[in-house]
């Protein structure tokens, strides 16, 4: 009984493992006694030492896919994999464009279903178990593989901590790729990314997010100047980015990012359970707002009820004064 074996979908930044690759390996390691990651591209010693540091056995890559989208051709070969027998019982993939393009066209290929949003995971028996938040985050619910033949599972980022197992290397296998007819035509043109300055806002260990109460989109600059001196990450509630005062990659929340952070620190955020979702696991969470009654107070480890626009500018100050 059991899962015998678990494939980790691993996503690829600047040469590494991403953070939500080594998040899933941490958990797969609690589920399963072989652990391994599949790459959508060549792998290369630094990311072979990482995922062995993480616990995985072995890294299979496809090898250098060009141009062509990562679902169509990782999707397929893992099919292949599995239909040869050789493949795993259980395939967990990131909450991310990538891994929700393998999740979906593996299931299509396997006919299998997909638990998806999952913050959590156990085994019952030979099946996985995946929690989900439903109804805006208030709720969660257990759903059981029952049959087919892999269990897929799409995994919030930020559900488990990475943690290293001080393991070697991960040995290096050849992932075959499989013919995938009219769909393999597909490519990337080109892709943009976003410039910041600090750490990323699904990373970092402070957070300070803006919201409505902020009053208009040049107050913003008030939530970039403090996350600058206390070395964080600007973020932003639903409300303000469809106004258009910030771009979607800033919005903390059940349709944006979510974060896990030392230090959350809420300015002009009234709370709603879709914001909640987004930012109520941080370790410690500060709130400030002119309502008494706003939500974000019921989470919040410290809750300054007064305007923004008075206690920031202060705040500011005072850390400046700091050095």
């Amino acid at each position: 009984m059991g899962i015998s074996s678990i494939w980790v979908y691993g996503e690829v930044v600047e040469g590494e493992l991403s953070t939500l690759t080594t998040e899933m390996l941490a958990k797969a390691r609690d589920l399963s006694d072989s652990v391994d990651v599949v790459l959508g591209s060549a792998t290369t010693d630094a990311i072979n030492q990482s995922a062995g540091a993480h616990g995985a056995g072995t890294v299979h890559a496809t090898g250098d896919l060009g141009s062509g989208l990562q679902g169509v051709h990782v999707a397929a070969a893992i099919a292949a994999a599995i239909d040869a027998g050789v493949g795993p019982d259980a395939l967990l993939a990131g909450t991310t464009y990538d891994g929700r393009d393998v999740a979906a066209r593996l299931s299509v290929a396997l006919d299998a279903p997909v638990i998806s949003n999952v913050v959590d995971l156990e085994v019952d028996g030979d099946a996985l178990v995946g929690t989900e938040p439903v109804f805006g985050g208030t709720t969660n619910v257990k759903t059981k593989f029952t049959g087919g033949k892999a269990q897929i599972a799409l995994v919030r980022p930020k559900s488990f901590a990475a943690e290293e197992t001080g393991g070697g290397p991960a040995a290096a296998a050849d992932l075959a790729t499989a013919d995938v007819g009219a769909a393999g035509a597909a490519e990337v043109i080109d892709r943009f990314v976003e410039e910041s300055d600090g750490p990323k806002l699904d990373e970092a260990g402070f957070v300070v997010a803006g919201g409505r109460g902020l009053g208009d989109a040049e107050k913003f600059s008030m939530v970039e100047e403090m996350a600058g001196l206390v070395g964080g990450a600007a973020g932003a509630s639903r409300a303000i980015v469809d106004a258009g005062w910030v771009p979607y990659s800033s919005q903390v929340g059940q349709t944006g990012k979510v974060v896990k952070p030392d230090v959350y620190l809420a300015l002009g955020i009234s709370g709603a359970t879709q914001h909640l979702v987004g930012m109520k696991g941080s370790k410690h969470i500060i709130a400030i707002n002119k309502d008494e009654e706003a939500p974000i107070f019921g989470v919040a480890d410290l809750g300054i009820v007064g305007d923004v626009h008075s206690v920031m500018p202060k705040l500011i100050e005072a850390l400046k004064a700091r050095g």
